[in-house]
């Protein structure tokens, strides 16, 4: 077991009723779950996610926390939240990083590998990412 690791599993989800295609609008949430499988207590400090649609077209973004906490996960425990991001095509994808701090004074990224945001074809269940 690693010392400082944090799994993270992401559940996308097309939201039809908040998207205009006809106006190139379409809307997704995602559902995150981080669960801290480390071995030393750690707190998510900022976040740090690009978006990318089907045009190449990416939007970086980044700050603290996640929905306006920075949530502190024993060993074992999870955090789970459900945010959103709009595309100007129906396809795209996400991927990012956490920066976290353990409660030794230790700093690491958790890599948030790239997922798919696919209003054609709805995710069908959750993503583990390590």
């Amino acid at each position: 077991m690693a010392k400082y690791a944090f799994l993270v599993e992401v559940k996308p989800q097309y939201l039809a009723e908040q998207s205009a295609p006809h106006e190139d609008l379409y809307v997704f949430a995602y559902t995150i779950t981080i669960t801290n499988i480390g071995e030393v207590t750690a707190q998510l400090i900022s976040r740090t996610w690009n978006v990318n649609d089907a045009t190449g077209h990416t939007e970086r973004v980044k700050g603290l926390g996640v929905v306006g906490q920075q949530p502190l996960l024993k060993p074992g425990q999870s955090f789970e939240y459900t945010s959103g991001t709009r595309l100007r095509t129906p396809t795209g994808t996400m991927h990012g990083s956490f920066f976290c701090v353990a409660e030794d004074g230790e700093k690491f990224d958790t890599d948030i590998p790239m997922f798919v945001l696919d209003a054609l074809s709805d995710a069908d269940g959750p993503r583990t990412l390590h």
